[in-house]
């Protein structure tokens, strides 16, 4: 089991209990993504008090600790290192228990009956505005018309059961700038759906505002279609053609009618419409040359300060 944590310290001993308490998870490692509240204190307690009890626990508790907050996708991937090689399947949850930890049975019987990748796919979105649900859905219809390699399916996180070829796979993947939801349908790999119910937030609140989710879905955008890049040299070609129309209408007007007293509404109209889809194009470019100046510099995705808990061992499911 790999689970991100960012300041959930009102939540998180709720959270390991709620896994501890899930039968066949021999591991939890959890990612502590440079916290500035008490997470990462409790769970250093939590683990002394494994220590001193002595006995083997049913769900041992690794905490890596990255040395700054890296963000989610980093730090989701820096516990999907830790346990490649190490299990048959790991499950990638939240800790905030938006994901509910009675779901992984069913994930671990898809498992062994085949399944290569198990998603949980939430059904409903309780607790989000209204804004929100419409921004979500008209991102995935907007993801899904310009990627013709993988499509999204809304209400599917980062929620899920890899195997270990799978896993594998997954940690090749190295760019900085990590779009994981289209990640794991990119791979490959036989999939299965689970739906769930997202229970309501009981401690804590998301980090993702409006913002970080913008930036995000562009994220997404442009790490996976180059259409936003092409439309361009279409949408030049029809400005273009339709200067070309309005030359000639202008020429044959002046010809049969004489030229008209020329306005400067219609050319600060002009002017403007062509200065910003050029503004907006240049921006378009800039988006993409970002990400390649962020990925030839290959730094790496995450930084470790520290490796506590339980050590390295060979199970099941983590």
């Amino acid at each position: 089991m790999v689970a991100a944590c960012f300041n959930e310290a009102a939540g998180i001993r709720a959270f390991i209990a709620a896994i501890r308490s899930q039968p066949g998870i021999e591991r939890l490692v959890l990612v502590d993504d440079g916290s500035k509240d008490t997470s990462a204190s409790i769970i250093r307690n939590l683990l002394t008090q494994d220590h001193q009890g002595g006995s083997a626990l049913a769900c041992e508790i690794t905490l890596i600790g990255l040395t700054r907050n890296f963000g989610k996708e980093a730090a989701m991937l820096a516990g999907l290192d830790f346990a490649k090689g190490q299990c048959d399947a790991v499950i990638l949850m939240d800790s905030d228990l938006q994901h509910p930890p009675a779901l992984i049975p069913e994930m671990v019987a898809a498992f062994e009956a085949g399944a290569e990748i198990v998603t949980a796919i939430r059904k409903n979105r309780q607790g989000e505005s209204g804004l929100k649900v419409a921004t979500s859905r008209w991102f995935y219809s907007l993801f899904n018309s310009l990627v013709d390699s993988i499509q999204l399916v809304d209400g599917a996180g980062d929620y899920r059961l890899l195997s270990a070829p799978a896993l594998e796979a997954l940690t090749r993947l190295r760019e900085g700038v990590r779009f994981s939801k289209g990640l794991f349908p990119w791979i490959g790999f036989k999939n299965v759906d689970l739906l769930f119910d997202c229970p309501t937030r009981t401690s804590g609140a998301t980090s993702w505002t409006m913002s970080r989710l913008w930036n995000y879905a562009l994220d997404g955008i442009f790490g996976f279609s180059l259409v936003p890049l092409k439309v361009w040299s279409r949408l030049g070609a029809i400005i273009s053609a339709s200067s070309v129309v309005y030359a000639i209408y202008f020429a044959v007007h002046t010809l049969l009618y004489g030229a008209d007293v020329a306005g400067f509404p219609s050319l600060i109209v002009a002017i403007t419409f062509l200065g910003g889809i050029q503004l907006i194009g240049i921006g378009i470019l800039g988006e993409y040359i970002g990400r390649i100046f962020l990925e030839v510099k290959a730094r790496p995705v995450y930084l470790i300060r520290s490796v506590e808990g339980s050590k390295r061992l060979k199970s099941s499911v983590s």
